[in-house]
């Protein structure tokens, strides 16, 4: 029998070290979706340290743990590009909420609000150590307020100069982007020019607009129009923020989605995210007429007690209830009023009935400024159609995102998103409608907004990336948490690793915090002023 050449030994030694590794974690026999989008397929992943090793037929891998995932999914921890979680952070630095859900990386700081100095953000959040990894971009919101204060005023030239500085600033501490909040105060108050000329310092530092745009309703084209173009102006890629319309322009989605292909036609690096609900939530505050919240809550006080003053808003809250042929204020539930916790999970009408009075427009819009008056509330509204949600679900370029914080357990009535967005998209879209692919569904929730929001090393199950995995059992991934009943995780994920590290085992949540904080293209950079 002739022995081995030299050639073959010296060929097959590096296979023979591979079958042999020693890992820190081995997951074995799985079903691999690696977030491409590509069709899954059987293997194992060696990982060692914060990164994965090895992907293959790991047969003879040793590890010191050893996971047997046969008959689940392997794939990317998910990315959620749309959160809020100033804060929370403290109060829940497990964050459970998103990793029942899957998610390994929160991208907060949207909607124009954020912390303004980024820079000690971080620090704090690299301190505190979270169970999620976590990026942040930087609010026009704060930054017109750190100027402006609550002021609905143009910034004169040395006033946008001072905020362009903090946007700079920011992106240099390691902000991904710059945010909007068009719909809140105080940028409500704000002209395209002056979003573009803050968009541009970020994208001086590789950064992306993020926005939550100026109408979802009744004008939402002109608001895709103005994000689109802010993106144009200012050179930089653009995140349109739960992408979703109200009435009365209910079936429109086809149209918003041609206007999204229409600007990548154009050259232009346009892409969505979406909630999978037929509810938004956010603040009572939005059904205000943007004049009355000038200057801040004193100012809208006064302005409340001036009978004349008083009257023009309920009158405009009405014809806008008009407008987008709406008859009472039965969509807008109380998910949190502070003041009157009694007030949570009723909706405006409900209200009203409960207390014996009218169940009119001008009644409800009375409840409603008694509400703002006692301080407020977040809110539930039931507003969006099915087919529209379902239609935006289907397009490529959609990610999925919670547009949540990191709950408090048991706190409020609030919108079910929070806990279960990435698993209603897997149970509900995926298994029983089949309206996605699930290695489609894996890809809108892992390497489109890594590759997006430029997150390096993640998204993707890869040799050499960092090791955040989800594996979940595909057919019984359930999101169990209601409108009625909102305070309930995401069902089916077994086990989660962050950077390596095992945070759910056997289902269970085990304490573990080895989330890392992340930091933007234009950390510590010199601006690209090309």
């Amino acid at each position: 029998m002739r022995k081995p050449s030299l050639w073959l030994i010296i060929c097959l030694f590096p296979l023979q070290l591979l079958a042999q590794a020693k890992y820190d974690v081995l997951l074995k026999n799985g079903k691999i979706i690696d977030g491409t989008g590509n069709p899954w397929f059987y293997g194992d992943i060696g990982i060692t340290g914060n990164k994965i090793a090895a992907i293959g037929n790991l047969i003879n891998g040793r590890a010191t743990k050893v996971i047997n995932a046969k008959g689940l999914i392997i794939a990317p921890g998910f990315i959620d590009v749309h959160t809020h979680i100033e804060g929370d952070e403290k109060a829940t630095p497990t964050a459970d909420n998103f990793i029942y859900d899957g998610v390994t990386t929160v991208i907060t700081g949207n909607c124009g609000e954020s912390n303004i100095n980024i820079k000690s953000y971080l620090h704090f959040l690299d301190s505190l150590k979270l169970s999620v990894n976590t990026a942040t971009l930087i609010g026009h919101n704060d930054v017109r307020k750190a100027v402006l204060g609550a002021a609905a005023v143009t910034p004169t030239p040395a006033q946008l100069n001072r905020m362009t500085g903090l946007v700079e600033q920011a992106m240099r501490d390691g902000a991904f982007g710059f945010s909007t909040g068009l719909i809140y105060t105080p940028g409500i108050y704000s002209k395209t020019p002056e979003v573009i000329a803050l968009a541009k310092a970020a994208a001086k530092y590789k950064g992306l607009y993020a926005s939550h745009m100026r109408n979802e309703t009744d004008k939402i084209f002109e608001a895709i129009t103005e994000a689109i173009d802010v993106g144009r102006q200012a050179q930089m890629p653009v995140e349109i923020s739960h992408y979703k319309v109200g009435r009365p322009n209910w079936g429109c989605a086809p149209e918003m989605l041609q206007m999204v292909d229409n600007a990548r036609k154009e050259g232009l690096d346009v892409t969505v995210d979406q909630y999978p609900y037929t509810a938004s939530s956010t603040t009572l505050s939005v059904l205000l007429p943007d004049w009355l919240q000038a200057g801040g809550r004193d100012s809208l006080l006064q302005r409340l007690a001036d009978p004349t003053l008083h009257q023009k808003a309920v009158n405009e809250m009405a014809a806008d209830m008009q407008r987008r042929q709406l008859p009472h204020f039965d969509y807008a539930v109380v998910a949190n009023c502070s003041a009157r916790p009694a007030l949570n999970g009723k909706s405006i009408t409900q209200i009203n009935i409960t207390n014996g009075q009218p169940s009119t427009i001008p009644d409800e819009i009375e409840t409603i400024l008694n509400i703002i008056k006692l301080g407020g509330a977040d809110m539930v509204f039931h507003g969006l159609s099915e087919a529209d949600v379902a239609l935006i679900m289907s397009y490529p370029l959609t990610m999925v995102a919670s547009d949540s914080g990191i709950r408090r357990f048991g706190k409020g009535v609030p919108h079910p998103r929070g806990y279960g967005s990435n698993a209603r998209v897997l149970g509900l879209y995926v298994r029983h409608k089949g309206l996605l692919r699930l290695e489609d569904a894996v890809r809108k929730m892992t390497s489109l907004p890594a590759q997006k929001f430029h997150l390096q090393g993640r998204g993707l199950l890869r040799p050499g990336m960092y090791a955040d995995i989800a594996v979940f059992d595909a057919g019984q991934v359930t999101d169990l948490s209601t409108f009625e009943r909102p305070h309930a995780y995401s069902a089916g994920f077994k086990y989660i690793l962050v950077n390596g590290k095992l945070t759910v085992n056997n289902f269970k949540h085990i304490g573990t915090r080895n989330g890392t904080v992340l930091y933007g293209p234009g950390y510590h950079q010199i601006p690209n002023t090309l």
